[in-house]
């Protein structure tokens, strides 16, 4: 049977998962778990999936990689259904499978290429174990970078996006110590065909002037700027040992929309941080709407073993639970104004293999049907069904 990779996790994994498809081509019967262990969530997820692949295919050889490979090591090779561990820093190593690997180009199920630019971090966020499971960054020279655009672009991709665990860190550690708005501007240099570059996740306060500018003024920059906030009080960002405090934020944002109006803005936010009173949670209530955030990722702080906020004063679950669906409620109705406010406006739309697509400012959009994947068409929404344009 074909190989199966099941990616968990952020855009980095999908990344990887997509180059360990091509990688593992030539290998019989086997699936490949790339977990995630950001929260305890996560990890409960990685052990589902493990559970869930080896009930569809008893017979065939399971590894399990990712950063819950690293961090929950003991625990998942433990598990009866798990036949090995692969280190996450070899994945991509062929030698790390003891399977007969190929040189195939893996070529993407989706209509946008994640190319993975940087990998792993050196920052000390008090509650987070990435590190752990990603080891210290590392980013991929720009020769390299260019060559997996242009075999993406020769694959028929009409985006790229760009994907890393800490990606505004990307180039310290290089000749030169270049910054990601280099790169950006490189690659847009080299493929002057490329029509649309996004950036995943990002560290606002590293943002270099370069980039700032790109995202400000460049059309092929996408208006989607997603930001690792994680809180909207600044003594929780310095208890999380985040390097902004929400003024760098709100000076960021308002700055790159007087520029380019139509920027959309997405945020990470973690409720229930350990010491979060409720004062500190109604900061991070008004910050969603200060800074216009309409795509939001919403975390419960989950405790993880060994990181400093583990041992910090805990919030009750049942506070955070609640505090992680106020602010859901909040982005949810933020995004249903933005959403409204782009009824019967003409949107350049990426059309996925789902029937929908993204729009620039990553809006999604419900495509006619028949619609052909990879294709870019102007649609001019007339309402909103079950969250999506139409």
């Amino acid at each position: 049977m074909a190989v199966e990779v099941v990616s968990l996790g952020c855009r980095l994994n999908l990344s990887e998962s997509e180059s360990l498809r091509g990688l593992l081509a030539g290998a019989d019967d086997l699936v490949v778990i790339n977990s995630c262990a950001v929260t305890g969530e996560a990890v409960r997820q990685t052990r589902q999936a493990i559970r869930r692949a080896r009930r569809a295919r008893p017979h065939a050889r399971l590894l399990v990689t990712g950063c819950a490979a690293e961090v929950e090591r003991g625990a998942l090779s433990a598990m009866p259904e798990v036949d090995g561990l692969v280190a996450n820093s070899a994945k991509l190593d062929p030698r790390a499978w003891n399977v007969a690997a190929s040189a195939a180009i893996p070529v993407s199920g989706h209509t946008r290429a994640y190319v993975a630019v940087q990998n792993g971090c050196d920052h000390a966020c008090t509650f987070c174990v990435i590190p752990q499971g990603r080891g210290a960054s590392r980013s991929l020279a720009v020769a390299e970078v260019l060559r997996v655009v242009e075999r993406h672009l020769g694959h028929g991709a009409r985006e790229v996006v760009l994907t890393g665990v800490d990606l505004t860190s990307w180039g310290h550690d290089l000749p030169g110590a270049p910054r990601l708005g280099a790169l950006v501007e490189a690659i847009l240099n080299a493929f002057p065909g490329l029509e649309r570059l996004r950036l995943s996740s990002v560290d606002g306060i590293e943002i270099d002037p370069l980039l700032h500018a790109l995202i400000a003024g460049e059309a092929r920059v996408m208006p989607h700027l997603h930001l690792s906030l994680q809180h909207g009080h600044d003594l929780i960002l310095k208890r999380m040992k985040r390097r902004h405090v929400r003024a760098d934020a709100a000076s960021l944002v308002a700055g790159l929309r007087a520029a380019r109006p139509d920027l959309a803005i997405g945020a990470d936010l973690i409720a229930g941080f350990p010491t979060e009173d409720e004062a500190m949670h109604q900061a991070s209530l008004a910050a969603i709407g200060e800074l216009g955030v309409v795509h939001g990722h919403v975390f419960p702080y989950s405790a993880r073993a060994g990181t400093p906020a583990a041992r910090m004063p805990q919030v009750d679950a049942a506070t955070i639970r609640r505090r992680a669906a106020q602010l859901r409620a909040e982005v949810a109705a933020l995004r249903e104004r933005w959403l409204r406010s782009l009824i019967g406006q003409p949107l350049c739309v990426l059309a996925e293999r789902d029937g929908t697509g993204h729009a620039p400012n990553f809006a999604r959009v419900r495509l006619a049907p028949g619609t052909v994947p990879g294709e870019i068409v102007t649609i001019v929404p007339t309402c909103i069904e079950e969250g999506l344009l139409a």
